[in-house]
């Protein structure tokens, strides 16, 4: 038996007119992520990887939401993230393995911040 995979913006519930919620921005090298990855962006070189939130370079503060699939090679990657003005299901939000209740509702709190807000499903 197969299980599918989240589909691209599955976990929007709304999002602004025109794309505002969307950016395109650069990823990290070697990553394979699916829709719903809440994304951090490194400091010292902008790039984008999956919430880190142990790290110190920026990718601890959470600054939004992967919102299709996206696997990189060694060189990175351009794609879109749900970056602002948007709901989102808070069930079907990727979170690192092993985050603590503390770290996420810190993320979440940092995702609220840029009117990024979780609905409960």
């Amino acid at each position: 038996m197969k299980t599918e995979g989240m589909h691209t913006g599955e976990f929007l519930v709304s999002e602004g007119n025109n794309s505002i919620s969307r950016e395109q921005v650069t990823f990290g090298a070697n990553l394979d992520m699916e829709p719903g990855t809440v994304v951090a962006k490194v400091t010292a070189t902008g790039v984008y990887r999956p919430l880190a939130p142990a790290a110190d370079d920026g990718s601890q503060v959470a600054a939004g939401v992967l919102f299709a699939g996206k696997v990189t090679d060694a060189s990175g990657g351009e794609g879109v993230i749900i970056a602002r003005l948007a709901e989102v299901v808070d069930s079907l939000l990727i979170w690192p393995a092993g985050i603590t209740d503390e770290e996420q509702a810190a993320a979440v709190g940092e995702l609220a911040g840029l009117d990024i807000i979780t609905r409960n499903s």
